[in-house]
Order: structure tokens, then sequence, then C-alpha cells
């Protein structure tokens, strides 16, 4: 093994100082000569998918003293984006992906860390310490802490969006508000990220599929007893890490991203992946363009219906085989590339098991032919906007219809519940990108209520942000942003917007020579701001990029 990095701080005479600090935390003698390794834990008790974490993380201590090292666990923070949702607080969350991997990399340069584990479940905490990992690039590992079991009533199994689509059956008049409670109370049943491909679970998977966490761990339950000996193994490894030399950009590179990109085209994954793995990518240095998705999506097919577009959990996915099933599928189309296992990706997929019943199509006679995420570009979206194409019926692939313009999230909410939007219709809710919200919030509500309302032939476009949650024809991330002066903040109501999801384009309906006589005489709103908010605005760059803070040049 090379010389450690902690080595800075507990050897040599003049470090006495630093190794009287570290003996009162109870380091002995013989651990100044192991290798320290940091545990990034995203424990608290407000986020459901991070609640059971304390309990991986002492399995990880094990491991990693287990292996010959010495752990130092530290706190990080997480937002549940649930219980953000649908008001000002789901402003802050995209973010603190940033904060996270800014914490990360603070207490891991200034402690000297020789390696770290990084544990976390939810939709912003797993790509901000991917991001950290990237950007500090010492020996590093994953730990995902796995999905909730479903809930369950009267025969029928539960996640967190029957809930949500409920809201709207209330407001439609089809249930009443008993029955809303009832539901309410039974389809969360403990610990664990929500229970369907949302962007928690997805983003495990892609952990997962680009090599930084060991097989199996994305899809394995958060109550099973399989995930405390991932746990265990997770911290094992780490220290095996650090002794082989192997950092995360030797994991985390072009290929093992667009492996990533396969997997997720294969599940139908949140829409949200494609900005978390371009922030991942521009940390880790890779050149990974928004036009990969595409190019990826028309050589993979959707392989696995799996929630909120199709019937079938995340825990059913992993009675399949987990991530390791699909890889296995997708043997013929990956690149082989390392994981922090010690086994290539290849090798993983030659080992998977394969059960005789299993939510996974064949290549041959998949869910659809096309991937599951889709990346549209025309007159409305120059730079890019991005759909879940798998959640969207066929019929509504090609649409053409008025707009009905919003200026954010709460005007269109309210238009909605109040029933002023007509079949037909092209919601646009704009001033929610990265700039202009700030901070890009989700907007499962809106989605949720016009499904839950009874509505199949309205689209809705934005440049802020859909939950994974989320189905139906969604369109998000447009870019340019309203804020920085993009087509989207010329829209007037009733202008004709074509989505054609079969072609990948959104078009604004309108003459080149009105669109420039409007530009003229557009001014984007500006927000008061204060705070962390305020400094994301002056700092953030556009979705297609990934929403990742600018640097200084």
């Amino acid at each position: 093994m090379q010389k450690m990095r902690s080595d800075e701080v507990k050897h040599g005479y003049h470090r006495a100082p630093n190794r009287a600090l570290l003996r009162s935390l109870g380091v002995t003698e013989e651990e100044f000569d192991r290798p320290f390794i940091g545990i990034a834990n995203a424990w608290n008790d407000i986020v459901p998918g991070h609640v059971h974490l304390r309990s991986l993380a002492v399995k990880v201590r094990e491991g990693i003293t287990a292996a010959g090292g010495v752990p130092f666990e530290f706190g990080v923070i997480g937002i549940c984006d649930g219980i953000a949702m649908g008001h000002e607080g789901m402003r802050y969350s995209l973010p603190s992906r940033e904060n996270i991997a800014d914490s990360i990399e603070l207490m891991a340069e200034a402690h000297r860390f020789d390696g770290m584990v990084m544990v976390g479940t939810c939709d912003k905490i797993v790509p901000g310490m991917l991001m950290a990992a990237a950007r500090i690039n010492i020996p590093s590992i994953l730990l995902t802490g796995g999905p909730m079991l479903p809930g369950y009533d009267e025969g029928k199994e539960l996640s967190l969006i029957d809930v949500f689509e409920g809201v709207g059956k209330v407001a439609a008049g089809t249930m009443g508000e008993e029955q809303l409670c009832t539901l309410e109370c039974c389809a969360m049943p403990g610990c664990g990220s929500c229970q369907g491909l949302y962007t928690a679970n997805t983003m495990a998977c892609m952990t997962e599929a680009m090599g930084m966490s060991l097989p199996g761990c994305a899809a394995s339950p958060a109550v099973d007893a399989e995930k405390l000996r991932i746990a265990r193994k997770t911290g094992e490894r780490a220290v095996g890490l650090v002794k082989e030399g192997v950092n995360p950009r030797d994991i985390i590179t072009a290929p093992s991203l667009e492996n990533a990109i396969r997997v997720d085209m294969a599940l139908g994954g949140s829409t949200n992946t494609v900005l978390h793995l371009m922030a991942i990518a521009s940390e880790a240095e890779v050149s990974l363009d928004i036009d990969a998705f595409n190019r990826i999506g028309c050589r993979i097919p959707h392989l696995c219906h799996m929630q909120p577009s199709g019937p079938h959990s995340v825990l059913a996915l992993h009675r399949s085989g987990g991530i390791p099933a699909v890889l296995r599928v997708l043997l013929r189309e990956l690149d082989d590339s390392p994981t922090v296992s010690g086994k290539s990706i290849v090798e993983i997929a030659n080992e998977a098991r394969n059960p005789a019943e299993s939510i996974i199509q064949p290549i041959e006679s998949p869910v659809n032919p096309a991937g599951g995420l889709r990346i549209l570009k025309g007159t409305l979206a120059p730079d890019g906007a991005v759909v879940k194409s798998a959640a969207v019926n066929h019929e509504m692939w090609h649409h053409q219809g008025p707009a009905r313009v919003f200026d954010s999230e709460r005007e269109a909410m309210d238009a909605i519940l109040s029933r002023h939007v007509k079949e037909g219709d092209v919601v646009v809710i704009r001033y929610e990108g990265p700039r202009g919200a700030p901070g890009m919030p989700e907007m499962l509500s809106p989605t949720s209520a016009l499904m839950g309302l009874g509505y199949s032939h309205v689209a809705l476009v934005t440049d802020g942000r859909f939950s994974g949650g989320t189905r139906g024809p969604c369109i998000g991330h447009v870019s340019p942003e309203a804020a920085v002066g993009g087509p989207i903040g010329l829209i007037h109501d009733g202008d004709i917007i074509e989505i054609d999801i079969r072609e990948r384009r959104i078009d604004l309906l309108l003459s080149k020579a009105e669109l420039k006589r409007r530009r003229a005489f557009f001014a984007p709103k500006q927000k008061q701001l204060k705070g962390i908010l305020a400094r994301y605005a002056r700092m953030v760059g556009q979705a297609d990029k990934g929403a990742v803070l600018e640097r200084i040049k």
C-alpha cells in the first residue's frame, strides 16, 4: 500500500498535537498505522429513506474495522422531497445537492481521510455524494439504503403516488376525504425510499450500474437483512479500495456513465437522472452530452414496467435479480468497466442469478422498443427538454394544443384544481428553472392532480423539474429557462405548442419574426431573494448541463 493521506495528520514528531486530539477520541497506538476511513452518513429522522441509516452505518463500521481500517463517522444533511413537495421548501432541494458535495469535500480534505464510505438513499443525497466522490477522488464507495416495502390496502399494493393522485380524486369528487385518509395511513409502511422507480431508487440503480456500489445494493429493501450484510461488505471493501489505490475516477468514466444510461433506459427511470448524471460527469471531468441519452435510448429498449408508469415496485425488481439481472439482459450492449467490488461490470452481469419469474423482459420482447427517457429539442427548447416517454400513453406521443401559461407552480395548481384547464391544453409552468425558481423545484402536485382529476389529453411543460413519481405527458428541464431569456418566457396564452415524442421535438408554432418581436419587449421576471437561494441563483448553470454551479474562470 502506498503512503496514506492520513499520515499527514498522524506521523512525525511535529504531528504530536494532531495525535493528541485523535487519542482523545480513543484511537490506539496500533490504529495510527491503519487507513482512516470517513463515513459520510445522511441519517436523520425526518426522511423515511434515511431513518434506518444509523443501523447500516454500524455494520459499515464493523466492516471497516474487520478489514483493518479506522472508521470516523460524520453527518450529512438530507431533504425529503416528498415532505418538501408543493410549497416553498421544494426550492431548497436541488441546492442541497451542492451543499452535500461541498460538506463531504470539506470533511474529507480537512481530516485527510484515506478513503470514504457514503451512506445515503434519497433524491439529491446520492447524486451529491457521487459528485463529492468524483471531486475529491480518493477511494470511495456508496451504500444506498434501499427501497421501502409497498403499502397495502384491500388487495392492492400502494405507494406515495397513490396518495398524491388521491388529492386530485378528492377534488374531482371521485374519492372522499375519509378514503384519502385511509390511503394516507396505509401507503407508507416504514423506512426506505419511496417504493417505485422514482428518483431516489433510480439514482441507487444508476450508482450500482456505474460501479460505485456493490452488486445487489440498489434494489435490496431497506428492511431486509441482506442490506445489513451489504453494509458490512461495503465497509470491508472501502479498506480494500484504499489498499489497491482504486479511486472514483477509475470507476466513473465515460463507459461507466453510458452503462448507467443503458440501465436507465431499460428501467424507464426518473427524468432527474439526466440532471444528476450530467452533474456527476462534470465533477469527474468526463465529457457527457445530453444527446447521449437519445443516442443510447435508440438502441436500448424499455424492459421493466415499473411504477409509476407500470405496476411493479422496486421490491419486484429485487426479487427478479436486481440490477445484476438487468445487466445480464443488456450484456451485449455493455461497455466492460471496473467497479468498486473488484469485479468488472461484465463479470457481474455473467454471474447474475436468473429467477424463473421475473419482471425484466427479454430484449427481444420489450415493454417498449425504445428507452424510457427522451430528450426533446425544438423552437421551445433549443438546448433540450426531458420526458419520461415510458410513462406517456402512446396516443399522447404527438400532441398539439393551446398554451395555458402560468408563472409559478402554485398558479397552475390552483387552475388545475378549479378545473380551469381543458382537455387538449398544454399547461406551461415557467420561472421554475434552476435560476428563476430558484432551485428548479419538482412538481408532483400538479401532475398528480391532473391524473387524479381524470385528465387524459393535457400536456405539461416546464423549465422546472418533475418528481420521479410523475406519469403522463410531462416535459421538464426546458432549456434555456425563462429567467435567462429562453423561448418559454415568450409564450402567450393560446399560442400553439406541438409535442412530438417520436421525433423528439417540442416547438412553439410562431414565426421567427413574431418571436423576434416578442423578444425585443421581453424582460425576465426577477425575484427578491436572500440567503442560500440568492447565492445559488447567481451561480447555477442551466439544466442541460446538469444545473451545476458554474466554475469561476
